[in-house]
C-alpha cells in the first residue's frame, strides 16, 4: 500500500473480527515500530504480545461507561462539539470489549529515566514523546495490512495491576494498550472532522 494511502486508511476501529492476526504479520508491523525516531537512538521499547487466553487476567480491571455516564463526563468535560460527543458515544461503553476482542493486543513499554508523572523539565519526556512515535508507525503499518487498531491510555490502578500480572521492570512504563485487528463489517466508525491544512498553517508567527 502506498504511504499517504495507508494514512487515509489508518482509522481508529473498535469491532473486530474474530480473526487471529499471522504471527509474521505481527512481527512485520512491529518490525515498522523499530523504525521509528527515538531520542537517545537506543530505541528502548519493548513489547508484550496478548493472546486471548492471557487477556482477561490483563484486562481485569478495565471498565465499561454507559450512555448516562458518558453523557455525564462529556458534560462535565464541557464537551460541545457534535462530532467529538459521537465518537464517545462510540469509544466509552467499549473500553473492555475493544481490547479483549481484538486480533492482537499489544503492551507497549519504554525505558524512563524519571517519573513519567513528575518531570523536572520537557526534555524529561523525550522518552515518551518518542514511544508515541514508534506507536503510530504500528498503526500505520497495521493499516497497509489491511488491519486496523485503537489505543487505550491505563487508568493509575491499571498500571499496577500490569506491573504485577506482565511483571515488567521498575525502570519501564507502559503508555497504552494497543488492540490491533480485521475490522468487523459494519464496525461504527466516528464522524471524521474535515480540517483544511491551510487553515492550521501560521507562517513566520502565530
Amino acid at each position: 500500500m502506498e504511504f499517504y494511502e495507508a494514512i487515509e486508511k489508518r482509522r481508529t476501529v473498535r469491532d473486530f473480527e474474530d480473526k487471529p492476526i499471522e504471527p509474521e504479520i505481527i512481527m512485520r508491523i512491529l518490525g515498522a515500530g523499530l523504525k521509528a525516531p527515538t531520542n537517545n537512538h537506543l530505541r528502548e521499547w519493548e513489547f508484550v504480545v496478548n493472546d486471548k487466553k492471557e487477556r482477561l487476567r490483563v484486562l481485569n480491571l478495565v471498565d465499561m461507561t454507559s450512555y448516562e455516564e458518558c453523557e455525564k463526563m462529556m458534560d462535565g468535560f464541557g464537551m460541545t462539539d457534535t462530532d467529538q460527543r459521537g465518537m464517545y458515544h462510540i469509544a466509552m461503553p467499549k473500553q473492555f470489549s475493544m481490547l479483549y476482542n481484538s486480533g492482537c493486543l499489544i503492551l507497549p513499554f519504554f525505558k524512563i529515566r524519571e517519573p513519567l508523572m513528575h518531570p523536572t523539565c520537557l526534555s524529561s519526556l523525550n522518552e515518551f514523546a518518542s514511544i508515541w512515535c514508534c506507536i503510530e508507525n504500528i498503526l500505520l503499518a497495521a493499516a497497509s495490512e489491511g488491519i486496523l487498531g485503537v489505543t487505550r491510555i491505563p487508568m493509575t490502578e491499571e498500571l499496577e495491576h500490569i506491573k504485577k500480572t506482565v511483571n515488567h521492570p521498575d525502570n519501564y512504563a507502559m503508555p497504552c494498550y494497543i488492540a490491533l485487528g480485521y475490522p468487523q463489517k459494519g464496525a461504527k466508525l466516528p464522524v471524521q472532522k474535515v480540517i483544511k491544512v491551510e487553515d492550521k498553517i501560521h507562517i513566520g508567527k502565530w
